[in-house]
């Protein structure tokens, strides 16, 4: 008995050091690395980093989580105390507080089961209606010349698309109709995008794309009316939406579905490496074809010269284009006479007119006076003693005033 109460001394943790060894734990079990939660939210905050912190409880316990901004800003609703949900993530531990925590990486309602049942429901209908018929489908132009994309301006989905047609064809035109592709507002605005590029007349493929996500990510493009503008559409349209895993209405509804978007970037265009032999061939069996032609057409050519110069009526056209010269000549002297003389009657008219002038007179030393209300004083009998005059001369005008009762 004396052993079991040994003095020997045992090393004391710290609490860091057993807190740290706790979380190992934690993040070794492989079961605690991917779960999935139900809980009612209690505690819920969102920081102004955007993160978000709350707690999940049922009737007989509670669990602290935190969701990082990056994953905040994907959810489809906006969660808060009373919630029911479904949290997925990791289980670890925060070592400033020594507690247990879910790090989740997705937040979904409660009603996820719904989603499926709805997607299935539509998918039904939608199939008993024939929109997803293969008679329907339309096929995908070989060497198209503008591509329309659906798609959010922003995301790398549209960044991978646009690097698969540079280098596989890079002769292809592409216009971007950008659109939300995640939440309410998403499906109205993939509509209107869907029908803007269908109603032009230059477009030859529309290829509708996002990248990967859950299920709620994803739903825009399981919207009813999406999918029918995708079947109404005039142009053949490739989907490119999610992983290879996910499917969508629109992957039903389009003419051609690609597992992801940088595939149906490579169903939109041929790869232009594998043609060049082909193009250099056809180019060589071309000009071949061209020089044979060329040189067939210049011998007819050159045997149309030699019988049109025994029928030109070249000498005819000399001859007329120097009466044409000679008519010319006469005709601008003509003019330019006609011209002197209305100068010259032009200048004698304006000598009169100078003659007569009011100005002329004012010149020579006359002067116009004009009364208070502007009228022209003609006689003294019309002014009185008093009166202010406005006097004009050659250079300007003075005011006078009338001196006396009565004007001399």
């Amino acid at each position: 008995m004396a052993g079991l109460f040994s003095n020997t001394a045992v090393t004391a943790w710290t609490v860091s050091e057993l807190t740290q060894y706790i979380r190992e734990l934690f993040e070794v079990d492989f079961r605690l690395q991917d779960v999935e939660v139900s809980g009612e939210i209690s505690n819920f905050t969102r920081a102004r980093s955007g993160h978000l912190y709350f707690t999940l409880k049922d009737e007989g316990a509670q669990l602290k989580c935190v969701m990082w901004r990056s994953q905040a800003e994907r959810l489809r609703f906006r969660p808060g105390d009373g919630d029911a949900v479904t949290a997925h993530g990791r289980i670890s531990v925060y070592e400033a507080s020594g507690v247990y925590q879910l790090y989740a990486n997705r937040l979904e309602p409660a009603g996820r089961g719904d989603l499926a049942q709805a997607f299935e429901r539509l998918k039904q209908r939608l199939a008993d209606e024939g929109l997803f018929d293969t008679s329907h489908k339309q096929p995908i132009p070989r060497f198209p010349r503008k591509i329309g994309i659906v798609t959010s301006a922003d995301a790398a989905a549209l960044r991978d698309i646009l690097n698969v047609l540079r280098r596989r064809y890079p002769l292809v035109q592409v216009l971007i109709a950008p659109t939300l592709v995640q939440g309410e507002l998403a499906p109205p605005q993939i509509v209107r995008a869907l029908h803007w590029l269908d109603g032009r007349s230059d477009i030859d493929t529309i290829i509708v794309a996002r990248g990967g996500g859950s299920m709620e990510d994803l739903w825009a493009f399981n919207d009813e009316q999406v999918a029918r503008a995708i079947f109404a559409a005039r142009h053949p349209i490739i989907s490119g939406v999610g992983h290879e895993v996910d499917f969508t209405i629109a992957d039903f509804v389009a003419d051609m579905r690609a597992p992801t978007p940088s595939a149906a970037a490579e169903l939109a265009v041929p790869d232009l490496a594998e043609w060049r032999p082909v193009l250099r061939g056809l180019s060589g069996k071309l000009a071949a074809d061209m020089r044979a032609i060329f040189d067939r057409n210049r011998r007819r050519v050159d045997g149309l010269a030699r019988s049109l110069r025994h029928l030109s009526p070249r000498a005819s056209l000399d001859n007329q284009r120097q009466r044409v010269d000679g008519v010319y000549g006469r005709l601008h002297t003509a003019i330019y006479r006609q011209l002197e003389r209305e100068q010259t009657r032009l200048a004698v008219a304006r000598a009169g007119l100078v003659a007569y002038s009011p100005l002329a007179t004012l010149e020579r030393g006359y002067a116009i006076v004009r009364g208070e209300d502007g009228r022209i004083i003609r006689s003294v009998q019309t002014v009185t003693g008093g009166d202010v005059l406005s006097v004009q001369v050659s250079d300007g005008m003075f005011d006078a005033t009338v001196n006396g009762d009565t004007p001399a």
